[in-house]
C-alpha cells in the first residue's frame, strides 16, 4: 500500500531509502465511511492525503443552496485543498467520500517536518500539487456550452471507472444537469 504513495512520489524525484523511511513515519492510515468529510467548508483542511481505495468528490453549495459536484478524486491520487491547507485557512469546499475510502494522511506538522527535513521536498511538493491540480482542472465540471450528451461522454472518458461506482446524483451535479436527464442520456447512449 505504501508502495503505490511512493512510487508516486518518486516520478517528481529522488529520495533515498532514510528520506523514504523518514516519509514512511509521518504518515497514517485514515478510513472513511461513505458519506464522511475529508474536509469541509468553514473549517481549516487537517490532511493531505494519499488515496489507496475509494473516490472523493469535492464539492460546494450555490447560492441557491443547491449541492454542487466539482471534481472526483481517486485511486493513486492525493485528495488536498491544498491552497487552503497550506495556509491554514478555512476551506470554501467540502471534500466528501462518495465510497468507503482508505487513505494514507499527512497532518500539518508531519507535511512541514517532511519540508524541513528532506532537501528538495518543497520543489517535489509542488510538482506534484501542479500534476494533482492540473489533473483535477482538466476533469473539473465541463463547461455548460457543450450539450449534455456530450458532457457525459467526456464524464466516462475521464473518469473511466467511476460511473458504476458512485451516484448518479453526483454525477448528474457534476455535470449541471438533472438526474431524469441523466437517466435519459444514459439510455440513448446504451
Amino acid at each position: 500500500m505504501m508502495e503505490a504513495l511512493i512510487n508516486l512520489i518518486l516520478q517528481f524525484g529522488d529520495l533515498n531509502k532514510q528520506q523514504i523511511e523518514f516519509l514512511l513515519s509521518k504518515v497514517e492510515m485514515l478510513e472513511f465511511k461513505k458519506d464522511d468529510y475529508l474536509s469541509e467548508a468553514g473549517k481549516v483542511p487537517r490532511y493531505v492525503a494519499f488515496v489507496l481505495e475509494g473516490v472523493f468528490r469535492f464539492c460546494y453549495y450555490n447560492n441557491k443552496g443547491e449541492e454542487i459536484t466539482n471534481y472526483f478524486v481517486d485511486e493513486g491520487n492525493f485528495v488536498v485543498d491544498n491552497q487552503k491547507f497550506e495556509s491554514q485557512i478555512v476551506a470554501s469546499e467540502y471534500v466528501q467520500a462518495v465510497t468507503d475510502c482508505k487513505v494514507l494522511v499527512f497532518n500539518k506538522k508531519s507535511w512541514d517536518q517532511i519540508s524541513d527535513t528532506i532537501v528538495g521536498w518543497d520543489m517535489m511538493k509542488a510538482n506534484m500539487v501542479k500534476k494533482c491540480l492540473t489533473l483535477a482542472m482538466e476533469r473539473r465540471s465541463p463547461l455548460v456550452s457543450e450539450d449534455a450528451t456530450t458532457r457525459y461522454l467526456s464524464f466516462i472518458e475521464a473518469f473511466p471507472n467511476l460511473v458504476n461506482r458512485i451516484p448518479l446524483s453526483y454525477v448528474a451535479s457534476y455535470l449541471g444537469i438533472t438526474q431524469q436527464s441523466l437517466s435519459r442520456i444514459r439510455r440513448n447512449i446504451r
